[in-house]
């Protein structure tokens, strides 16, 4: 039997095991998930290529190794999910990856990918992500959400979940659901979840949707790439809703008000920081290793320009 069929010393087949990236060498903070299909490995998310090794190191643990993955099942493109799936690919040559079909080109033809978040990190994208290979478009499933998709004997039912970013999918795959960013950030047991809401593609009424949506699915896990899982709840979903309008109004407010971009990010900041620390003491120094409160107030901000831009042209059309 080849080591591409059957299960592994630590994976039956459709039971799923976390895998600790050790992002920055910080444990706890990003997370990929793999499970035994009986046709080869699932990953879901890769991570990015600096943290190959602990995700190699994980599977390792599991009496597996890179070679036995055969299929990537990506929530989403950013470099924090997806940065080693052409590596990935480019190691594996029978692995192949899926996405949603707005992330798909981005995949094939990075470059606009890797200039945006450039402009972000600056000289610290190798330390941070490494490298950021193309993946083949004639190695890449091309999903919509809704259409079933059968990988060795389970069945894989991607759905569309826009909020976070437009080509967001998260995947049911029996109990488990794997959430990916929609389903927000909570690194413990402890913690509410938080919506990580970086630019550009923030949404709150398509994230709102999608989690309708995935608090329906019948499923009794919910596995989080920030970190880990959880109870399918509706206690989950209650909370990170409710932490979304929270850090939405927030941003609005400080809008409204006039602050100016580094005294309404300072002040986001030191409220959700606090928020954390209550929850946990370790909690706001592994958070901005998740998700940078920086970045989830630049989104929130795109966000509310965009609804003030839109709202003269919805008055118009109103009146006429």
């Amino acid at each position: 039997m080849s080591r591409a069929t059957g299960t592994r010393a630590g994976l039956s087949l459709g039971q799923v095991q976390t895998l600790d990236l050790r992002f920055q060498d910080t444990p706890g903070v990003v997370a990929s998930a793999v499970f035994d299909t009986g046709a080869g490995l699932a990953l879901v998310d890769t991570g990015p290529s600096s943290t190959l090794p602990a995700l190699e190191a994980g599977l390792a643990a599991l009496g597996a190794r890179l070679d036995d993955v055969r299929h990537v099942l990506l929530t989403h493109v950013h470099l924090d999910h997806a940065g080693a799936a052409g590596t990935v690919l480019a190691r594996v040559p029978e692995a192949r990856a899926y996405v949603h079909g707005r992330g798909a080109p981005h995949l094939s033809r990075p470059e606009r990918l890797m200039a945006s978040a450039s402009q972000i990190y600056g000289d610290q994208m190798e330390q941070l992500w490494g490298e950021f290979l193309p993946v083949p478009p004639d190695r890449l499933t091309v999903l919509s959400g809704g259409e079933a998709v059968q990988m060795g004997q389970l069945e894989v039912l991607p759905l569309y979940t826009p909020g976070h970013a437009v080509h967001h999918l998260a995947y049911h795959v029996g109990e488990h659901l794997f959430v990916g960013d929609v389903g927000g950030i909570r690194l413990d047991q402890q913690q509410t979840p938080r919506a990580p809401t970086p630019p550009p593609d923030i949404d709150l009424e398509a994230w709102r949707a999608s989690i309708a949506l995935l608090r329906g699915v019948e499923a009794q896990t919910l596995h989080l790439a920030h970190f880990g899982a959880y109870a399918q709840s509706e206690a989950h979903w209650d909370a990170l809703l409710a932490n979304l309008h929270t850090d939405a109004e927030r941003v609005r407010a400080g809008l409204t008000a006039g602050q100016e971009p580094q005294a309404l990010s300072d002040a986001f900041t030191a409220a959700l920081l606090s928020e954390l620390r209550e929850e946990g003491a370790d909690l706001p120094e592994r958070y901005a290793f998740a998700c940078p409160p920086w970045m989830s107030v630049q989104g929130l901000t795109r966000y509310w320009q965009r609804q003030a831009a839109r709202a003269p042209a919805a008055a118009s059309q109103a009146g006429r």
